[in-house]
């Protein structure tokens, strides 16, 4: 699923969400075993598909859902779960538009999904299971006890990647101050950074599937992941050709759609960063990063500063060559702050160091 569609998914799933009315409704239709087809989505698209039933237009609540579902026909629901428009209706979308699906219900559910951007639940009376169709894309809405069981497997596996990833920035760190990085290198942390962020977004769904009840996997995810994001964006802008906003924001497009063995190969992740011009040949290959990410872990130094430095002296071993003296000849730092940043790479150093 691409990651605009995954997006939407997590955001309808939400919807769905234990805690919610919506989920509500449909614990009362399942505990009845009455089955369902309920189509949530903008009227207008959605009305050109129905035939017959009865117009409700009325405010949603679980118990009336509950009820309207005794009835064969599907229920209409507009965008925003607010309000039921439309019950025992027909649905009649294009036949020629493929399915996977066997069952009439949820032939009818994939193929209206398909034809309007409507999310279509689907309630199978016998199997007692809850299925999300959204673009054509089939999700199975699991109980509570098995989603809580699928995101602390992911939470824990994200703290494995989060620890490695912690481990090989330290290393990446140590690298860059004796200006010993090489493509390998930053095509580790990378792939590393992506495993993290990748990993993230799996538990993120689950949270947004349990609703109410992900509180705490939220805390550990969001505690996981702090920083992340800003790490990434520095170790990409330290490295990139032109590490510009804009240019970073398609190199992390880039990156995102390769796939696990893609993200090891030194020369694909070169590419992304737009090294590859006959200088850039393998992983052994040395690079030179411009500091961003190291500068930024002295404290109370501005980005601003940081700029202005990175500016003036283009490299990390630039700036490390730079005496306290020369820094003060920078625009917007001063003795104090010079000396500031000489000791705090200092410190920065050290602890990589252990």
């Amino acid at each position: 699923m691409a990651q605009s569609e995954e997006a939407r998914m997590r955001v309808e799933l939400e919807k769905v969400a234990p805690g919610t009315p919506l989920r509500e409704g449909l614990d009362y239709i399942m505990a009845a075993r009455t089955g369902a087809l309920i189509v949530i989505g903008d009227r207008a698209e959605v009305e050109p598909l129905c035939n017959g039933g009865f117009t409700i237009d009325t405010g949603f609540s679980a118990q009336r859902l509950y009820e309207l579902a005794k009835m064969d026909g599907a229920i209409i629901l507009d965008e925003n779960c607010k309000h039921i428009v439309l019950a025992n209706v027909h649905l009649v979308p294009d036949a020629t538009l493929p399915t996977t699906e066997t069952g009439m219900r949820h032939r009818t559910a994939e193929r209206v999904s398909r034809q309007t951007r409507a999310l279509v639940i689907s309630i199978s009376q016998r199997r007692e299971v809850v299925s999300l169709y959204l673009n054509g894309t089939r999700v199975i809405l699991d109980q509570i006890d098995v989603l809580l069981a699928k995101a602390s497997q992911a939470l824990q596996t994200l703290q494995r990647y989060r620890n490695r990833l912690d481990q090989t920035l330290d290393r990446l760190t140590e690298l860059e101050f004796e200006d010993l990085v090489t493509l390998g290198d930053v095509t580790d942390v990378i792939g590393r950074f992506e495993l993290v962020q990748r990993t993230a977004s799996e538990v993120t769904r689950y949270i947004a599937e349990l609703g109410t009840e992900g509180r705490l996997i939220r805390m550990q995810a969001e505690e996981l992941t702090a920083t992340v994001d800003d790490e990434y964006l520095l170790l990409l802008r330290d490295y990139a050709r032109d590490g510009g906003p804009r240019k970073i924001g398609a190199i992390r497009t880039q990156i995102r759609k390769l796939g696990t063995e893609q993200l090891l190969e030194p020369t694909t992740i070169a590419a992304a960063l737009g090294l590859v011009d006959g200088e850039t040949q393998s992983g052994e290959d040395h690079l030179h990063p411009r500091g961003l990410r190291v500068l930024r872990r002295i404290p109370m130094l501005p980005a601003s500063v940081i700029a202005r430095i990175v500016e003036r002296y283009a490299t990390l071993r630039g700036v490390l060559s730079a005496t306290v003296e020369d820094l003060d000849e920078v625009d917007g730092i001063g003795e104090r702050r010079a000396i500031a940043i000489v000791e705090g790479l200092k410190r920065v150093k050290q602890h990589v160091r252990g």
